[in-house]
């Protein structure tokens, strides 16, 4: 078996954000968050990635990631675009952006051949997340079951002072297995802490501190790219007449239906670190920040390549 993969969802062109945030730097030598978390998981153990990244950005993505990296570790580009999809649908009029992380993963089939984590690129996971991943995959193989893991973030870690965020949040038995996971698509800080609305903000649901979210901080085996391959035409198929222009592939989703049908369990280490990322341009100070008191602490290189 040949070892884990790294998947770094890069294809996000960051409207809420403002530009290409997966390139921004967040520290004085250039790094951006990805950076952080690819030099985490090669320090894990990891000796691949692949990145899934829109050819309107490959060559300065090339030219600000990619060339640093790849002295390292063993990298690959792959590309998400919006009309990689099955025959016989098409692409609706009107619609341009991609069918989410479900589809993004979907681009990398043919560069997946063991068992991967996946991450978003704008994400700061920790040192320890990716640590987890790395053992999880190396001793854990499928049987009568698919056998997934996840790292698990509490929700008061995860939430922005600047807007709301998309988070998976999840039901977690005794023995630490994933038994429900919900995407909430507005979580915002509220007074008393985190809360979702499902009715653009006339009500509110409180979720309480602790609760476990998904940061798409997966592990999986080869085969979860075989079920999303499946399942895409019947997504298609119910959500492009009734959503044509924004409906998402979400690959939580996937994750919950294999759950409910008994096809999968999913292991969920849960990370007491706090999360980082940029889902708005006022939250790259507190990135600034954070990585450099890291630095200081001498948890991470000045230059992290060299």
């Amino acid at each position: 078996m040949n070892g884990p993969i790294l998947v770094v969802l890069a294809a996000g062109m960051g409207s809420r954000y403002g530009g290409l945030k997966q390139m921004d730097p967040v520290d004085g030598n250039n790094h951006a968050i990805l950076d952080y978390s690819v030099y985490d998981a090669w320090k894990a153990g990891f000796k691949k990635v692949v990145f899934i990244i829109k050819h309107a950005i490959e060559k300065d993505f090339k030219e600000m990631v990619g060339k640093r990296i790849e002295g390292h570790i063993d990298v690959e580009y792959v590309f998400q675009e919006l009309d990689k999809i099955p025959e016989p649908f098409r692409i609706p009029e009107g619609r341009e952006k991609p069918f989410g992380t479900g589809h993004a993963l979907l681009c990398a089939k043919d560069a997946i051949d063991a068992p991967f984590a996946v991450i978003n690129a704008d994400d700061f996971y920790g040192r320890r997340a990716f640590e987890m991943l790395y053992d999880y995959l190396t001793t854990h193989e499928d049987d009568e079951l698919y056998r997934y893991t996840m790292v698990g973030f509490h929700i008061e870690n995860t939430i922005t002072e600047n807007g709301h965020v998309s988070r998976g949040v999840c039901q977690v038995d005794e023995n630490h297995y994933l038994t429900k996971i919900t995407e909430r698509t507005r979580i915002e800080k509220k007074g008393y802490g985190a809360a979702y609305t499902l009715d653009d903000g006339v009500t509110w649901f409180a979720i309480q501190d602790g609760t476990p979210v998904s940061m798409n901080c997966w592990g999986f085996t080869p085969g979860f790219m075989e079920e999303l391959e499946e399942r895409f035409p019947a997504f298609l198929e119910e959500n492009l007449s009734e959503n044509p222009l924004k409906c998402e592939y979400f690959l939580p989703s996937v994750v919950s239906d294999l759950l409910s049908e008994g096809k999968a369990t999913v292991e969920v280490t849960e990370s007491p670190e706090k999360w980082y990322g940029v889902t708005y341009k006022e939250d790259k100070q507190t990135v600034v920040d954070a990585i450099a008191a890291m630095k200081e602490k001498g948890i991470y290189p000045e230059l992290l390549w060299e």
